[in-house]
């Protein structure tokens, strides 16, 4: 039998003894050092309908995570007013990346016609951008402003520019409050205006109805849903008339049809080409994480 008191010491001892045994533990490695970019804005931006998923699937390195919370139908007031702004900032200052850029794209849905969607432009509008590029700022964010995407509707051969003062509003914020800016809306318009009625047709989310296309070849577009109106059988249609951008653009995820607003592959794919040309110049910091 053990004398009881050479067992307690064993029995004492046992626990140091496995401690002294533990291996220590690992080091943790550094932390990867990679940016992030969190887009914001309407369904010109957004998943299905805008530039946003080919700029994220094609034109960012491993070196940057890119995060798209743009919304179809949202304007700079309804975006914050209906929480997805208090999801964004959550996004945005929840750290880990050497730093967070914040893409911020609105105007279309700023616009009169659209019921607890449209802001003021003279006052509303320019005070919304200010907040979200000081609150970007305030959670440790670097702000962007993007002018709005032009919308592709022709009369006699000329575009029709009817976003520009939205466009020349955010190109002043963007200068009183010294933010980096992507002027999408000049270069789209540019390009646009460059390539014609018809040919921008490509862009939709679905090819143009055969009317559509038609009257595109003459400079001058007409709406697509009159076009689905006049098959045999319907009622007549109306006379040709312009694209109603409030019916074409509602809130929630954009309809996979024919319009002068959403995107398809190729559009996404041609104006997020734009949009990454323009943001390595306006951010050279960000020009190494870019895939131009």
């Amino acid at each position: 039998m053990l004398n009881p008191l050479l067992l307690a010491a064993a029995l004492a001892t046992a626990p140091m003894a496995a401690h002294a045994q533990a291996p220590a533990p690992e080091a943790e490695p550094p932390m990867f050092r990679a940016v992030k970019v969190v887009l914001i804005g309407d369904s010109t931006t957004a998943v299905i309908g805008g530039w946003g998923p080919s700029f994220c699937g094609q034109h960012v390195t491993s070196f940057a995570a890119c995060i798209n919370l743009a919304r179809g139908g949202r304007s700079s007031g309804n975006y914050r007013t209906e929480g997805s702004w208090r999801l964004a900032m959550k996004e945005i200052g929840a750290g880990g990346f050497q730093d967070t850029y914040v893409l911020i794209q609105f105007g279309h849905n700023d616009q009169p016609g659209k019921p607890g969607r449209s802001t003021d432009l003279v006052t509303e509008y320019p005070a919304n951008l200010k907040r979200y590029v000081e609150e970007v700022r305030a959670a440790g964010g670097k702000p962007v402003l993007v002018t709005p995407l032009t919308r592709r509707q022709f009369k006699d051969g000329k575009l029709i520019d009817d976003l520009g003062p939205w466009a020349e509003a955010t190109r002043k914020v963007a200068a009183d409050t010294r933010t980096p800016l992507v002027d999408l809306h000049a270069k789209s318009y540019a390009a646009v205006q460059a390539m014609g009625a018809a040919e921008a047709t490509r862009f939709a989310q679905q090819p143009p109805p055969p009317e559509v296309l038609a009257a595109a070849k003459t400079g001058t577009t007409i709406s697509a849903q009159q076009a689905v109106l006049a098959t045999p059988g319907a009622a007549p249609a109306p006379a040709a008339q312009a694209q109603n951008n409030a019916a074409v653009e509602p809130m929630g995820q954009a309809k996979l049809s024919f319009d002068y607003t959403h995107l398809g592959r190729d559009g996404a794919d041609y104006f997020s080409k734009i949009v990454t040309d323009e943001l390595a110049v306006a951010v050279p910091a960000l020009r190494r994480y870019l895939v131009p």
